[in-house]
């Protein structure tokens, strides 16, 4: 997570919404943002309650925070969970991010995605993302692997394994591939149309 200054908390819930008016076409002001965005409202729930985290005495209020989150928006996220700058959570319901999780800077999370574990134990055992990381719908991030910066993950895809820098994961089990043009010569940028690779 690269931060080359420290926003004040009331900084990060302007640059949240900003976020999301400047990735969602079909955001038509920042009042609607502030005002209609689940994934929005999650992220500024989340963001309290990772304060609260911080401090023991605080830890019950923390999970409650987050519980009632959870009711609102359709999104889990918890308190001790570490998340960068600008997350971006599209549509939001059902998203689940787990406990030892860690998100970089400039991240996009569709509806459905989860950064779970695979095991009980203690210790590390939720996903690292790192920054500008791209996760389509119904996506499960699982274990305490990596996905390095810039790479993007399939609507659908479980991923087991660590996913290098610029790649794409796509399929279940996930495969890593690099990034290629559609038949019309761009790039693939939304990882929902990444489905039709492994069909």
């Amino acid at each position: 997570m690269t931060t080359s200054w420290a926003p004040t908390f009331l900084q990060l819930l302007k640059e949240d919404a900003e976020t999301a008016r400047a990735q969602d076409p079909a955001a038509t002001s920042l009042s609607a943002v502030l005002l209609t965005y689940p994934g929005v409202h999650a992220v500024w729930h989340y963001r309290i309650a990772h304060a609260m985290w911080r401090r023991p005495a605080l830890r019950l209020p923390a999970r409650i925070l987050s519980l009632v989150s959870r009711l609102l928006t359709g999104v889990e996220i918890h308190p001790g969970a570490r998340i960068g700058r600008r997350l971006f959570i599209d549509h939001g319901m059902g998203v689940v991010i787990g406990a030892t999780a860690e998100v970089g800077d400039d991240c996009l999370l569709f509806h459905g995605v989860t950064l779970g574990g695979r095991s009980m134990s203690p210790g590390k055992r939720h996903p690292t993302l790192g920054d500008r990381v791209m996760i389509g719908s119904g996506a499960k991030v699982l274990g305490p692997l990596w996905i390095g910066d810039d790479a993007k993950v399939g609507a659908n895809a479980v991923v087991t394994r660590d996913v290098p820098n610029g790649a794409v994961a796509v399929g279940v089990p996930a495969r890593n591939r690099t990034p290629s043009p559609d038949r019309t010569g761009a790039v693939v940028q939304d990882p929902s149309e990444l489905i039709e690779y492994v069909i």
